[in-house]
């Protein structure tokens, strides 16, 4: 089955890029993915599989291909949210609609993970086992669609997920796993701070905002240099800070945003419960009040170890000449709501290389100007096909 699955992706290589370039063309943003959605759906339409559509809190879709034989489950994800970007590249698919973008290549995940499911489907008599293919929604913008799929109960019965990704920051045919902790979780905190305006003349007068949020970027900043373990990763960025106002008036209020990002849980605790602290103490010192919303959108990303070993295993066994190295990918204090599968179900997520060629400093994800080699693409499909064919065999 492996061979015959590995050359009908081969022969349909043109026809994942062609999808990926409609969706690429067509970029929807997240939790209003609706045509993204009906795309998926019609492409399943007649095809010999169960389909839930609207899963979790969007237009989560999961299709299920149940093979001829019984055996274990495994679940396959790949996101199809865009970006609030003007997208800057000259490519003749480029976005029709203008400020959204797919930037981060989730076109590319949904193309190869629609013709990879059509090849399983094709072949599912010689399936021993179940295969769940979840297409999800809104992974850019929290809460994102991935915790409220898993807490649908849709996925109670799966034995493993795989979650692949691709990433400029290396050529196509290199995959990047990485066994535990491989990306930061996240939060955000708004800090609104009410003083008592007045004249600059009378500065007795009143209670400064903007020296009492002055105060707090600074002091955020000492927890990570003091109050964190140098050997543990933590980032605390202030995004914004409004306080703008006139020249000779002092500020009665102010408002921050920022983002926290860490490895893992105990650091997220740490960080939460300093930042309290100084809000607390930025009360008593400057006489103002303090509104903190503090919301952790998304959990570190964890690989079960077992299960990554599995895949190395898998894909180093293949032999696939479309992958020409597999190797560790370090930490990255970057996102992904992949991690709430993680917690629940075990698995693993990995890269896929996708610098374009010729060009030796990729725009990264995100970027208005982002690519991609779509030679990448076949080379998604292929890995996840091999990891599909060795843990149902």
């Amino acid at each position: 089955m492996r061979d015959q699955l590995m050359k009908m992706l081969e022969e349909r290589k043109d026809e994942i890029i062609q999808i990926r370039r409609y969706l690429h063309k067509n970029p929807e943003l997240s939790f209003q993915e609706e045509k993204t959605s009906q795309f998926i759906m019609d492409f399943y339409n007649g095809k010999e599989v169960e389909i839930e559509k609207n899963v979790g809190n969007g237009y989560g879709i999961v299709v299920t291909i149940r093979g001829g034989k019984s055996g274990k489950t495994i679940g396959l994800r790949a996101d199809f949210d865009a970006l609030p970007i003007l997208e800057e590249t000259d490519v003749p698919f480029k976005s029709i609609n203008k400020g959204v973008m797919h930037a981060c290549g989730h076109d590319a995940h949904t193309a190869y993970l629609l013709i990879l499911a059509d090849c399983l489907i094709q072949l599912k008599s010689k399936i021993k086992g179940t295969i769940k293919i979840i297409h999800q929604h809104a992974e850019e913008m929290p809460p994102g669609g991935a915790k409220s799929i898993i807490e649908s109960d849709i996925l109670d019965d799966l034995d493993i997920i795989i979650g692949a990704h691709v990433m400029p920051t290396h050529p196509s045919g290199y995959i990047g796993l990485r066994k535990g902790y491989m990306l930061a979780g996240r939060t955000y905190f708004n800090l609104k701070i009410q003083g008592v305006g007045g004249h600059g003349s009378a500065p007795h007068l009143s209670n400064d905002a903007i020296i009492a949020g002055s105060h707090f970027v600074v002091a955020a900043q000492t927890i990570v240099s003091r109050r964190l373990n140098p050997f543990d990763m933590g980032v605390i960025t202030i995004g914004s800070f409004d306080g703008k106002g006139t020249f000779n008036v002092i500020k009665d209020a102010v408002e921050l945003e920022g983002d926290v990002r860490y490895m893992t849980a105990e650091t997220q605790k740490l960080i939460e419960m300093e930042i309290r602290r100084i809000v607390k103490g930025i009360e008593e010192e400057f006489g103002v009040t303090c509104e903190l919303t503090y919301t952790a959108d998304y959990p570190p990303l964890y690989n079960d170890p077992n299960v990554t070993a599995d895949v190395i295993s898998y894909l180093e066994g293949a032999n696939d000449t479309e992958i020409t190295k597999i190797f560790e990918y370090p930490m990255l204090s970057g996102s992904e709501d992949f991690a709430y599968y993680l917690e629940k179900i075990p698995g693993t997520f990995f890269f896929i290389g996708c610098k374009p060629k010729g060009i030796e400093n990729p725009h990264f994800t995100h970027s208005p100007k982002f690519d991609l080699d779509e030679d990448a693409l076949l080379v998604a499909a292929k890995s996840v096909g091999h990891i599909v064919c060795s843990f149902l065999k």
